[in-house]
Parts: structure tokens; sequence; C-alpha cells
């Protein structure tokens, strides 16, 4: 009677071990030296990068819209990405996906002593605290809790780099290196953006490029002031540009090169007031 209830997880997870086995023997097939695709092998980890990356916005993507369908879909295209990769570092004798999934839960276990050990972690915070000093444990830095620079140096090197800067300006204000009130936030914005018309003015791109980071920068502040989502801000008007400019090319009777700017904007404003009206 006690072994009835566990029977279909049983059943599921042989399941699943069964399509991921083979998916595993198709990216080996794929790479087979002699019988693979000529793309496949062709591939490098350095390669599959833009895939990497591509995949995972698309899962994002996926989940904000919120299509079941098109989540699992995405996940399996992410999926691929870290099977095909194994493969790829299995080939060159480096380590294969049994490494991989053998780490990544030799992790899991080691950071979370209060679900595998005796360790105390109540509250998400209390766990939070035990993951980084287990972290800094395993790569041999002193853990310093108050020290930020190790982290905000992570966020800058593993994080887009919008998403990095909303990480990295969030921990500074926690650790005190904040304005008093945001009219300093705003006189701040005036004074980066006078200094990027300067450099654009005067000074080489070099210059330039860094006035402009500093200006967005400064953007990225007054969104946490604000309590906006900068990433999520700039998404979503790409997402508006995009439908308006799909509309405005789909009543051009002519290729929109051949418009002067003024009918480009009017064309532009029409667009933008039909999708401002309620959808019935």
């Amino acid at each position: 009677m006690n072994a009835m209830p566990d029977e279909p997880l049983f059943t599921h997870r042989a399941a699943i071990l069964a399509a991921l086995e083979r998916l595993i023997d198709v990216i080996a097939q794929l790479r087979h030296p002699e019988t693979g695709c000529p793309w496949d092998l062709a591939q490098t980890p350095t390669s599959l990068i833009p895939y990497v990356i591509e995949e995972a916005y698309e899962v994002v993507d996926a989940i904000q819209v919120g299509e079941k369908d098109a989540i699992a879909e995405e996940l399996g295209d992410l999926l691929l990405q870290v099977v095909l990769q194994a493969q790829v570092a299995s080939d060159n004798g480096d380590f294969d996906l049994g490494t991989v999934a053998t780490g990544i839960a030799d992790k899991l276990v080691r950071r979370h002593p209060h679900i595998f050990g005796d360790a105390s972690g109540e509250t998400p915070e209390e766990v939070s605290q035990n993951w980084d000093r287990i972290k800094a444990a395993e790569k041999g830095i002193p853990h310093n809790p108050n020290q930020l620079t190790p982290k905000l140096v992570k966020y800058s090197r593993t994080l887009p780099p919008l998403m990095a800067a909303s990480k990295i300006s969030v921990k500074a204000a926690k650790a005190g290196f904040e304005w008093d009130d945001v009219d300093g936030v705003w006189d701040k914005f005036h004074e980066e953006l006078d200094e990027f018309r300067a450099a654009l003015a005067n000074e080489p791109k070099e210059n330039q490029q860094a006035e402009l980071g500093d200006l967005l920068f400064t953007l990225v502040n007054l969104a946490r002031w604000y309590d906006l989502d900068p990433s999520e801000a700039l998404q979503s008007t790409n997402r508006r540009f995009i439908k308006r400019f799909e509309l405005v090319e789909s009543v051009a009777e002519k290729p929109l090169g051949e418009y002067g700017i003024e009918e480009l904007e009017a064309l532009w404003q029409k667009a933008k007031a039909q999708l401002a009206k309620p959808q019935n």
C-alpha cells in the first residue's frame, strides 16, 4: 500500500530519463566525426556563445509572455546548448555531461546544509548568507559579508550591462553609497548629461563612450529611486517601437527610404495613435 503513491512518480521519472538519454544520443550522433552534421562538427565552445545567450533570452521572453508550450520549447532549446557544449567538451577530452550534472548536484548539496546537513536556515536571508559563506570557502576567499567588491565584479562580468548596472546600484546603495534624496540624483543626471554633450563636441570617442556610460548609470540610479526596472522599461519600449514600425510598414505605399522625414513622422504618429486605442 505504501509504494503505490510513488509508482506514478517513478514511471514519470523513468520517462524523463529516457527522453534525456535520447537527446544525448541525438547530439552525439550530430557530432559523430564521420557521419555527423557538418555544422555541428564545426562548432566550438566559443562559437556557441551567441546561441547560449540568445536561447536564455528567449526562455525569459516565453516566461514573461506566459505561454506554457513556448516555455517548454525554449527551455528545450536552452537545454540543447548545455548538452551540446558538454558534447563538444567531451569530444575534446575536457569533461562530459556527467561531470556537469555531478558538479551542480554536489554544489547544491554543499550549499544547502540546512536541507542536507544540520545547519540552520530558517529565512531566505539566512540561506543566502550560508550560500555566500560556503561559496567563499570553496574558492579559498576569506568571507567578509561587508565586502561588496567581489559581488560587483561578478555582476559586471556575468550579467547583461543594464541588469548588472541595476544590481550594482542596489548593492552600493544598501551599503550606504547613496544620495540623501532624489533631487541629488537629478542633479547628477544633468551634470552627466552636460559632460556627455561636452565630450561629443570636443573629446575623442573613448571619452565619449565613458561619458555615455556615466549618463546611463545615472539613469539606472534614477530608475531605482522610482522603483522602476530599466531592463523591463527598455524591453517594453523595444516592443512598442516594433509594433509601431510594423504598422507604418503595413500602410506605406512605397519603400520607407523614399519618404521624407515629415512624411515618416506623420505615419509614425498615426501608428502610435492607432495602437493607443483600446482594443475590443
